[in-house]
């Protein structure tokens, strides 16, 4: 389908949900960052009904939004409250302290140190039109602050939050959603009482969405674009090995709090697949005369293996 004939289809929308755009903040480092992702909710072509900023344990920073970010955005043409969170956790609970008082159909959560394109909201929300769809994510493209390293696997860009090689191309069902871009039906998330895991809230959000309502429920959209900031500290290796073994060190804890709904299968998949697919890619760019491919598929190994020394190191815990 063209573009254009698809902007016609998503015109022509019956049942738009009403959205309420989540965003979570914790920092002043990224003041002008958050300033930047609210202005992208502004301009938006499918506005949503409220916007609500949530912010995690710092006063210093709520007494400034609501100074001035209350009253710049007192204009936009939906209501905007700031919150704090209200409970002792982190992102989790900052993000469930705003969802329990929205009163939109569909929460999208967007991080603090991302732009979405004017479209995001139009091509997240479409799907929701089909009534078995709970939850939708979107494509959090990587925005680098310096060069990205070129030894850095594209399977990986899921270490800073971003949209990695292996994702559908296509609207279609997915094991985990991206936390700096994702959504679901208010009423489901409610359902289990709101995000479980504050490391790991997509995770939890996604295999709890699947246990629930079945694998059709949870569908990605990659026309639904974020632009995601990556700082030049998160592109080193330091940084990299460091994520791949503590992440999925903590994962053992998420899902054992899952219980039943956890879905160790997905991970499993998850690496076979990018080893395979990136022996292929990688072989072919060597062909091509890429002398850094045979160290890219080192790296992704060396990923997953500190990936599998961390789940060892949880499950010892």
């Amino acid at each position: 389908m063209s573009d254009s004939a698809r902007d016609d289809d998503l015109d022509k929308s019956p049942m738009t949900p009403r959205v309420s755009v989540i965003v979570c903040a914790y920092t002043l480092d990224r003041w002008e960052l958050l300033n930047e992702s609210l202005q992208s909710v502004v301009r938006q072509e499918l506005q949503p009904h409220e916007v609500i900023l949530c912010i995690d344990h710092n006063v210093e920073l709520y007494e400034r939004c609501v100074a001035e970010l209350a009253p710049k955005l007192a204009e936009a043409p939906w209501e905007f409250r700031v919150i704090q969170n209200k409970f002792e956790t982190r992102l989790g609970g900052a993000r469930t302290s705003a969802a329990e008082i929205a009163t939109g159909d569909v929460l999208a959560f967007l991080d603090d140190d991302a732009t979405a394109s004017s479209s995001w909201l139009r091509f997240l929300i479409k799907p929701y039109e089909n009534p078995k769809v709970v939850a939708v994510g979107g494509a959090p493209v990587a925005k680098y602050e310096t060069t990205r390293p070129r030894w850095f696997p594209y399977e990986c860009h899921w270490i800073f939050g971003c949209a990695y090689r292996g994702l559908p191309e296509h609207l279609g069902p997915i094991d985990h959603l991206i936390g700096a871009n994702m959504s679901i039906r208010r009423e489901a998330l409610m359902s289990w009482g709101g995000f479980q895991s504050d490391n790991h809230d997509d995770m939890d959000l996604s295999h709890r969405t699947i246990h629930a309502y079945g694998a059709t429920a949870l569908l990605y959209e990659p026309d639904a674009v974020v632009h995601h900031f990556v700082p030049k500290a998160r592109l080193t290796w330091g940084y990299f090995w460091r994520r791949c073994f503590f992440v999925n060190r903590g994962k053992v804890q998420a899902f054992r709090d899952m219980n039943e709904a956890s879905n160790l299968r997905a991970e499993l998949r998850f690496a076979s697949r990018s080893l395979s697919r990136a022996l292929l890619t990688e072989g072919r760019e060597l062909l091509r005369g890429d002398p850094y491919a045979p160290v890219r598929y080192l790296a992704l190994v060396s990923a997953l293996a500190l990936g599998g020394a961390g789940a060892i190191a949880g499950r010892l815990r």
